[in-house]
Parts: C-alpha cells; structure tokens; sequence
C-alpha cells in the first residue's frame, strides 16, 4: 500500500512524508508497487520512492529511512510525526506500529491485503479500538499473492483518512473496520468494540502511560 498512500498524501500537498523500508526493488514488486520502475530494480525501495515523489510535488518534504522497524528502533522513527500509515505485509510488525502509536499518542491508520481483498481501520489512541483489539495471536507468515488493484484501493482509502484527519472533516474510520472484496466487488463494514482487556490499548495499560 506503501506506493499509492505516498503519491495520493504527496499529491495532496502534506508537509513531510517519511518513508521506511529496509528492501530493494524486484520483478515481483512492479505489479502492485507503483513508484518502482523496471529501471529501479535493484535498487533501495525508499530511495526508489523519493526519486519519484520528489518529483511529483517539490514542495512537500521526503524522508527515506533504509532500516528494519523493531522494538529498538520504532521510538526514533515515528517521533515527531502526526499519523503513522500502516503499509506493512506482516502481522508483528504491523503490531509493534500499533503498540508504538497507542504509546506515543499518534493516530494510526490500519490497511492490509491478500489476493482480491483487503480491509482497513483509523485507531485513535485513547478513544477507539485497536488492531489488537480484534487481531488476535499471531498468525504464520506466509507469501500471499496481491493483484495489483488491492493495494491500490486500500491505500487510496488509507490516504482519504490521513487527510481527513490532518484537515478534521468527515467522520474517520474509528471502530470500524472496513472489508473490501474484489471477487464479488462489494464492501462490508464490521462494528468494532475497544477492548477494556487489550494488551496495547486496554485500561490498565492506558492508566499507566
């Protein structure tokens, strides 16, 4: 989701983007990735993405960072930042973007893909429900196949919410998870309830931050 939430926010004129992998561009990317080239492979993805981006919109501030999120690092990346943008394609790390978000008070907008679907979720820290809240365990990690468009409708939902929130219109999709099938090309939205027992945004554990 990475390609289409970095164009559509840059696009619309956001001050700084700050853009974190630690990967380099292959074959395989260039059907859903869109700020990479056949040209770019090989090369670091962020740098990839800050040469098209910077581009695009001179006026807004590209950040690319070449390292691996974890548990040492994540405090040092999302400081400072206003909203952290889910574009992960596995569940710890999604988990540990959630857990710093909820820690260091910063909206967190949720999206993920496999195949022809896709979902998507905003978490307010303090006021609405977490991933943790209705992702529970943790799943294997596999390799799961993603068309093209997943990413690309998911993202583009993912960069509607950052801009709403960033401007304060609209009503933000906080205890709500939105489901998308591109099978049978339909949308489900499911109702969701913080967990007062929630390991990441639980009552005991907002009482002590």
């Amino acid at each position: 989701m990475g390609s289409p939430i970095s164009f559509y926010l840059a696009a619309a004129g956001v001050g700084t983007l700050r853009i974190i992998d630690n990967d380099r561009v292959e074959l395989s990317n260039l059907n859903r990735q869109i700020l990479h080239w056949d040209k770019d492979i090989g090369k670091e993805k962020a740098k990839s993405a800050q040469e098209k981006l910077s581009q695009f919109n001179k006026h807004v501030k590209i950040e690319t960072i070449n390292a691996t999120i974890n548990e040492n690092s994540i405090a040092g990346l999302v400081d400072g930042f206003d909203v952290i943008v889910d574009a992960m394609d596995n569940m710890p790390t999604r988990f540990l973007l959630n857990k710093a978000a909820i820690e260091h008070k910063i909206p967190f907008i949720h999206g993920a893909v496999s195949g022809l679907e896709g979902r998507a979720m905003a978490v307010i820290p303090g006021k609405s429900a977490c991933i943790r809240c209705i992702y529970h365990g943790m799943p294997p990690e596999v390799k799961f196949p993603v068309l093209g468009t997943s990413p690309a409708i998911i993202g583009s939902i993912q960069a509607t919410e950052v801009i709403k929130y960033i401007t304060g219109i609209g009503t933000l999709l906080t205890n709500r998870l939105l489901i998308y099938d591109g099978l049978n090309m339909k949308f489900t939205e499911l109702s969701v309830v913080r967990n007062k027992n929630c390991e990441h945004c639980g009552d005991a554990v907002i009482g002590k931050q």
